[in-house]
């Protein structure tokens, strides 16, 4: 071979080893950049997912959990049981912080934490054994009141008006973002025209702890309607038994809520309108013609019984069109659970004593007795 020969060979295959070399240098670059930014992304997602893991569940949540902490628990244990309560969103994240922190010392007990707790908070109560939240205010909101009377009563412990909670009762668009969070509760039932508030009987009879000094309406409006739902839809099958469905369940135990003030009496008149309704009778109790009316009646008089409207059960066939109040858990026991018998009349006594009958006939006979004859 000649040496120009040669030396355009060599130029050539120089040329090419550091076109290769190039080549390789841009994929080690490439590999390295995709390296690096998978690291960076890495990191930075596992930073905020560790961040977001360790805020509070809920800052707006200040509902009470309560939290039992068994002796002898591990911490592994406890971050389980925090996280079954819904006090902390992750279990594992909260296990290494508290490894990573070196917290120990937590203690057994019973224990109130909320969803809005810090994680650090979390773990001083925890380390303190400090069991209790103490609310800044407790509000009890009675048996068989109407919406307009527990408005009234929320009134006067926060800063809202009457007015205010009351065009919340009225606020068709918070209705239904009501009704996507508890489907099973809030029916297309409770949307008719004719009820003047959806969520008559649907904001539960209870006590409320509060832990700041001003609520909100629409958080107080979840808290009892949230109430509502754990003490009713336990009963939806056993009332699906009885033929009804849940807002006609929410409506009977409102009923039943103001003609009887004991579990028991409760029970035997949900079977005596079981039996009404079963013979195609009118419940005809005087509670629906007061509502009807809109006012209380110290005593239903024969002319209010004419009042034409879907509330009053002197007028209409079956249950009310929606409830007339809010009710006790045992009134919905007692519509889910009715004593059988084969009465169809009850009266009550002015002492309060109810007395029941299977005729109109023995009906009339008592009622000349224990009312008549007062």
């Amino acid at each position: 071979m000649s040496d120009s020969k040669f030396k355009e060979e060599y130029e050539k295959n120089k040329k090419n080893r550091t076109e290769e070399a190039g080549k390789v240098r841009k994929i080690v670059a490439s590999v390295l950049i995709v390296i690096t930014i998978v690291l960076i992304v890495g990191v930075v997602g596992g930073y905020f997912y560790v961040s977001s893991a360790l805020k509070p569940v809920d800052e707006n949540d200040e509902e009470p959990v309560n939290v039992e902490i068994p002796s002898g628990s591990t911490n592994s244990e406890i971050a389980s049981i925090l996280e079954d309560k819904g006090v902390i969103s992750n279990s594992t994240i909260f296990r290494f912080y508290t490894k990573f922190k070196n917290e120990t010392g937590f203690q057994a007990g019973s224990y109130e934490f909320t969803p809005a707790m810090k994680t650090d908070s979390i773990i001083d109560s925890l380390q303190s054994g400090k069991v209790v939240k103490e609310p800044k205010k407790r509000v009890t909101i009675p048996e068989g009141q109407t919406v307009e009377q527990i408005a009234e009563i929320f009134a006067g412990e926060f800063s809202f008006s009457k007015k205010e909670f009351m065009d919340k009762m009225k606020d068709t668009d918070y209705i239904s973002s009501l009704r996507e969070k508890y489907p099973e509760l809030l029916s297309e039932a409770i949307m008719q025209e004719e009820i003047r508030y959806p969520l008559e009987g649907y904001l539960f009879a209870a006590t409320y702890s509060f832990y700041k000094e001003e609520v909100g309406i629409e958080k107080i409006i979840e808290k009892m309607v949230s109430k509502t739902s754990s003490v009713v839809i336990p009963y939806k099958e056993q009332v699906k038994e009885q033929g009804l469905n849940i807002h006609e369940a929410v409506t009977m135990a409102s009923l039943l809520e103001n003609e009887a003030r004991t579990a028991e009496s409760r029970r035997e008149i949900s079977g005596v309108f079981y039996n009404r309704l079963e013979e195609d009778m009118r419940l005809q109790t005087d509670p629906t013609v007061a509502y009807a009316h809109g006012e209380h009646l110290e005593r239903t008089k024969y002319d209010d019984l004419e009042i034409e409207s879907p509330f009053n059960t002197y007028h209409i066939s079956g249950l009310p069109i929606g409830p007339i109040s809010n009710f006790n858990k045992n009134s919905m026991e007692a519509v889910a659970s009715p004593i059988n018998s084969e009465y169809l009349y009850f009266l009550a006594d002015g002492e309060g004593n109810i007395h029941y009958s299977k005729t109109l006939k023995e009906h009339n006979r008592k009622k000349e007795k224990y009312i008549s004859g007062n």
